[in-house]
């Protein structure tokens, strides 16, 4: 019966082409799925042998740490070099847009808290 590898939901073109390539490499079968044309489902890729679904996992586990030190890398690399942008550097290009969505969240807190103010007064 086939295993679920990967859900692609959310997941960059890149990173399931590399998925898929490690697949291929290492002999693993597998078959995708498409996402439904409602946005229910996002596709996936599946595992077609169990035998193989072992494997798969720890080849997907060794890709994952090797790309999250890779973007922590390019993270740290681009901050050194003052790329990433800071809270202020929003708030200066944005001012209304970080004012109107802060006081969206002071609304929603300000409701989430109403029952409590209510009930102690």
């Amino acid at each position: 019966m086939a295993k679920q590898l990967l859900n692609l939901r959310n997941v960059p073109d890149d990173e399931a082409d590399e998925v898929r390539a490690f697949l291929d490499e290492h002999r693993i079968e597998y078959y995708e799925t498409p996402p439904n044309r409602w946005g229910l489902t996002m596709g996936a890729i599946w595992i077609r042998h169990d035998e193989d679904h072992a494997q798969a996992k720890a080849l997907m586990k060794d890709y994952q740490a090797r790309r999250a030190a890779s973007a922590r890398a390019d993270y740290t690399a681009r901050k050194h070099a003052g790329e990433v942008d800071t809270f202020l550097d929003v708030l200066r290009r944005e001012p209304v847009k970080v004012l109107l969505q802060l006081a969206l969240a002071a609304g929603i807190i300000a409701l989430m808290m109403w029952p409590v103010w209510v009930l102690m007064h």
